[in-house]
């Protein structure tokens, strides 16, 4: 059952969930953290930062975080991946209530890589051509606000490469018949982590859910 509150906002299930909630609306969350373990369970290296001397970070956002971290694990050059929610308002937020649409937050993947190995700009492809980002708040049959399009850069030459290629990909959907693109791009904000059964989630479940899905038009 749905219920609203004073101010009219579907706490649970409905049409709500698509709609960004404000500060005032958010959930008030928690000062402790989600306790993880200290090593990746598919790469073995540190799940959270400090990382090792000459890592970048970055932060992406495509729909469900479960296969989209499987992406970014796979690919060379990418010491670590974690999941979270950023984006939003509520601190520490659990994966439940994000799923309320309450707390502002969308899945996401912490990515630290090697530049050396791994450019910004392969990761980008990668993001890009990974998922479908004209849907606004959903992805595919995910639906809701924690599963919109989004880009957070950490570094003023990250931020230069993601507004050069939404650019570009923009142009591209726009020839493929695909609308407007509706990536969220801000400066990395707080990330908290989510809990430790979704760390690396498709390699403890193999046969498990993963949303992911392309336009099929290529990324220049």
């Amino acid at each position: 059952m749905t219920t609203t509150d004073g101010g009219g906002f579907m706490s649970l299930w409905g049409p709500s969930k698509t709609v960004m909630v404000t500060a005032e609306q958010a959930l008030p969350g928690r000062a402790s953290a989600i306790h993880l373990p200290e090593r990746h369970y598919v790469l073995d290296t540190h799940l959270k930062p400090p990382f090792p001397v000459g890592m970048e970070v970055a932060v992406f956002a495509m729909g469900c975080f479960w296969g989209a971290e499987r992406l970014f694990w796979k690919t060379a050059g990418v010491y670590s991946t974690s999941v979270g929610y950023t984006g939003g308002f509520t601190e520490n937020p659990t994966y439940e209530e994000v799923c309320t649409a309450r707390t502002g937050h969308t899945e996401a993947v912490m990515v630290a890589f090697d530049p050396a190995k791994a450019p910004y700009s392969a990761l980008l492809r990668l993001f890009w051509e990974g998922h479908n980002p004209t849907q606004g708040m959903r992805q595919g049959n995910d639906i809701g606000t924690q599963y919109r399009s989004a880009l957070y850069w950490t570094t003023p030459e990250q931020e230069e490469a993601t507004n050069t290629s939404r650019k570009t990909y923009s142009e591209a959907l726009r020839h493929a018949g695909f609308g407007a693109v509706t990536t969220e791009i801000a400066p990395a904000g707080p990330f908290y982590w989510a809990e430790d059964y979704h760390q690396q989630y498709l390699a403890k479940n193999p046969g498990g859910y993963c949303g992911l899905g392309g336009t099929g038009v290529r990324c220049a």
